[in-house]
């Protein structure tokens, strides 16, 4: 376990972290590196030499290396974004950037998605160099800029033109995994995440006659665009359970004790209760619709509508994803990627996610692991580029009542202490057997 000093300051740089403001706004509109510059001092201070790079001014990323005992093995990437979405301060209990900790809960903007998982992974790292203790591999730690949006000012940017620094790296873990679901009948379920779903943000162009708003217009842009925005998000996408979706539906199943009629997955579903919930969005793929431009005067037909669509697909899935945009359009409706990145897939039968699997159950004899794939995406798309294969992994033990994948872009986003010295201890016990 780790100590009472890992303890403390797994808080304070959480809070600390929040206390930076890194809205990512899109469009380049963040300031990474105040966050950055106080996390690479954190590891300077045991003796790493981290590295900032920037592909853009304010947009910092930083990495660093720790040397393992077996020089043979392959790396571990540990990495976590230092960017935040944005949150309108009047609709918060306390103010989103204040880092407050009021009865055991630290407050703000970051507190789970993801400036936790960044103060652990720095508590860790600072305990370790106390005890002088040292993995078995060599551990890279990145923390990136801009995962909130396009990943090109961090992730992508990293993998691209500093490959080096990822040498030896074929595996790694990050968010959204390892969180306890309490599924309302005394059961704790912790989804330890072997996989996403594909990004397919999408640019939707309808075409048509401009003309006056008194006219007849059958060629009306705005009409069709909502005619194929309408199909769009009423499509109902067949089930496609992949190998990762299938483990957990099965795990599942045994669990709940029924039968894991993977034929029948809608019905599956049903039978999990409240469970249903960590593998409903990632059975099929989805697509929608959640913006709109169109027009400039109310009298006026513009002669042309543009939407954006937020679509995801599973792996092996994406040319029916295609084909089936290209239906739901129609002859009237262009539309483009606006954001595309892979889906992910990673095995489960390593002994890396037996070892993802063997940590949390040392600190949660009670919970069960089961596999899990994320409905949405990381910054592990980026990194996958460079052949890592990453597992969703950022542990905290969870109060019933509290919402964990809830409180991800919500209003009052905390985090309990409790968690944090359960996620500190977790993933030091992970990282130094892994």
């Amino acid at each position: 376990m780790a100590d009472r000093q890992a303890y403390d300051e797994v808080v304070r740089f959480t809070s600390d972290l929040i206390r930076h403001d890194t809205t990512n706004r899109g469009g380049g509109d963040c300031r990474e590196r105040p966050a950055a510059e106080y996390a690479a001092q954190q590891l300077a201070d045991i003796g790493l030499e981290p590295v900032l790079l920037e592909r853009a001014p304010g947009r910092t990323n930083v990495v660093a290396r720790i040397e393992g005992t077996d020089p043979s093995a392959d790396a571990l990437l540990v990495h976590g974004h230092l960017d935040v979405v944005p949150a309108e301060a009047a609709d918060w209990s306390v103010h989103p950037f204040s880092g407050e900790v009021r009865d055991g809960v630290v407050w703000g903007r970051g507190a789970v998605d993801m400036k936790n998982m960044d103060a652990m992974v720095l508590a860790v790292a600072r305990s370790w160099a106390r005890e002088g203790v040292r993995p078995r591999r060599d551990v890279v730690i990145a923390f990136t800029a801009d995962e909130e949006a396009s990943a090109e000012d961090g992730a992508g940017f990293l993998a691209d033109r500093h490959p080096g620094l990822f040498e030896g790296c074929t595996e790694g873990i990050s968010e959204s995994g390892a969180f306890t679901f309490h599924d309302g009948a005394g059961r704790e379920i912790y989804p330890i995440a072997a996989g996403e779903r594909g990004t397919a943000w999408l640019k939707l162009t309808a075409r048509g006659r401009a003309g006056h708003g008194s006219k007849v217009n059958r060629e009306n842009a705005v009409t069709r665009l909502a005619a194929a925005i309408t199909r769009i998000g009423a499509h109902e996408w067949p089930a496609r359970p992949t190998p990762t979706v299938s483990a957990a539906l099965t795990e599942l199943a045994a669990l709940y004790g029924v039968d894991a009629d993977l034929d029948d997955v809608d019905g599956l579903l049903t039978k999990l209760g409240p469970a249903a919930k960590l593998v409903e969005s990632t059975v099929r793929n989805s697509a929608n619709p959640t913006m709109l431009d169109a027009g400039y005067k109310v009298n006026v037909i513009p002669g042309e509508a543009v939407a954006y669509v937020d679509g995801r697909y599973l792996p092996g899935t994406e040319d029916e994803f295609r084909a089936t945009l290209d239906k739901l359009t129609g002859p009237d409706v262009s539309w483009e990627f606006q954001h595309h990145s892979v889906a992910l897939q990673a095995p489960l039968d390593t002994p890396t996610y037996a070892g993802l699997r063997a940590a949390v159950r040392e600190f949660a004899p009670e919970g069960h692991t089961v596999p899990y794939c994320m409905s949405g995406g990381t910054d592990a798309k980026q990194f996958s580029r460079l052949g890592v294969v990453t597992y969703g992994f950022t542990p905290l033990k969870m109060p019933e009542g509290l919402d964990y994948q809830a409180l991800f872009h919500g209003v009052d986003e905390r985090v309990p202490v409790e968690a944090l010295h359960f996620g500190v201890d977790v993933l030091d016990r992970f990282l130094r057997t892994a």
